[in-house]
């Protein structure tokens, strides 16, 4: 892996372990609330488990993207950055929110092309 390849990957996992954070903590506080636009603090009690398993599962995608990094194995680094950008698209359909775009899916396909055309 060179200089650009790690950069991206490890940028896609910090943002994965935040967003864990941001779900798996902070969803029912004003930061979390404000973050994904959740309609009041009721709303976000009501939903903390299902946002819970949702960080659970970024952190996973983090936990790939590390992992890759430290065996130095290029095919696991595209396998999870496919998984990232899949995630991202989903997520973008699904909710209507580009933004899902723009932090998830568009650094996830920058690191998917720097792998292969370097």
């Amino acid at each position: 892996m060179n200089y650009i390849q790690i950069s991206i990957l490890l940028l896609v996992a910090i943002i994965h372990i935040y967003i864990m954070y941001l779900e798996m903590v902070l969803w029912t506080s004003k930061k979390g609330i404000k973050t994904f636009g959740l309609k009041d603090k009721e709303f976000a009690e009501d939903t903390k488990v299902l946002a819970a398993n949702q960080g659970l599962y970024n952190g996973f995608l983090a936990a790939g993207l590390l992992w890759s990094f430290f065996i130095n194995n290029s095919n696991a680094a595209i396998f999870f950055l496919i998984c990232v950008a899949i995630a991202g698209l989903y997520g973008t359909y699904s909710t209507k929110k580009n933004r899902i775009l723009y932090i998830q899916t568009i650094p996830a396909t920058l690191g998917i092309i720097s792998f292969l055309l370097f």
